[in-house]
């Protein structure tokens, strides 16, 4: 996969993608990263990308002709891009579904958004895609695509070591995930659930999917809603409701 991200503070990006899985999978080949710095497309000697809102209004608004022109010189030294994504509030919320999504195509390119917005111009007629990362106010689109290219990036086959591991994650089927223990089987007083000690693979499976399930249902109960449930898994959560009834 090749990702170009196109940013006004390319210096920022140093340190998430030189390290752990995202660098291996770049030392290795099969995740291309570039760094593309905005003002490089600007046409005036002091390399301004922005200027005054038309209609008056505070703060200042990026400006379409530096980053159409940059969307130019992609298209001529690497090709068509398969996704343009611009990095915005008004984007469709990120999550696990999106990051599998984008995880299939070959050339994503990010857009990363500054000052009070951008010129709508290149919403209308650039991208492809407008993606937000949450309900909250970032100064810039840096983070936001640090979070994209580092949940999507992982899911390209080879980035992680362990297929597996990828699909029993959080928010892979719509559920939380079971929790996990390692040695000692004993630490402060405090032991590992004795069902992941018998070797019982039926047991541990059917005990994982409902430490799962119960997770979900203690802590994120809207999932429920858009999980992939199986009868097995609705058979479970009647037992627990039934327990929770019982109790009550």
């Amino acid at each position: 996969m090749m990702v170009d991200i196109l940013t006004l503070f390319p210096e920022m990006f140093s340190g998430p993608f030189d390290a752990s899985i995202i660098k291996r999978a770049r030392e290795k080949g099969i995740i291309e990263i570039n760094l593309i710095n905005i003002r490089d497309f600007s046409r005036n000697k002091h390399r301004t990308v922005d200027d005054t809102p038309y209609g008056g209004g505070a703060g200042m608004v990026m400006a379409a002709e530096p980053l159409f022109e940059a969307l130019d010189w992609i298209r001529a030294h690497r090709g068509v891009p398969d996704r343009v994504i611009l990095l915005c509030p008004a984007g469709r919320t990120f999550n696990q579904r999106v990051a599998a999504e984008l995880s299939r195509v070959k050339h994503l390119v990010l857009i990363c958004g500054h000052y009070e917005g951008i010129d709508e111009r290149v919403a209308e007629h650039l991208v492809t895609d407008e993606i937000s990362i949450g309900d909250y106010v970032l100064t810039g689109g840096e983070l936001p695509a640090m979070v994209v290219v580092d949940a999507v990036c992982r899911l390209v086959p080879g980035v992680l070591g362990e297929r597996a591991s990828a699909l029993e994650e959080s928010f892979n089927d719509g559920l939380l995930e079971y929790p996990h223990y390692t040695r000692p089987r004993e630490y402060r007083g405090y032991r590992v659930p004795e069902v992941l000690l018998s070797g019982h693979h039926e047991q541990i499976r059917l005990w994982r999917r409902r430490q799962s399930l119960l997770r979900t249902l203690a802590s994120r109960p809207d999932l429920l809603a858009g999980a992939n449930l199986t009868d097995e898994d609705r058979k479970i959560l009647a037992s627990v409701m039934e327990e929770i009834k019982s109790l009550i």
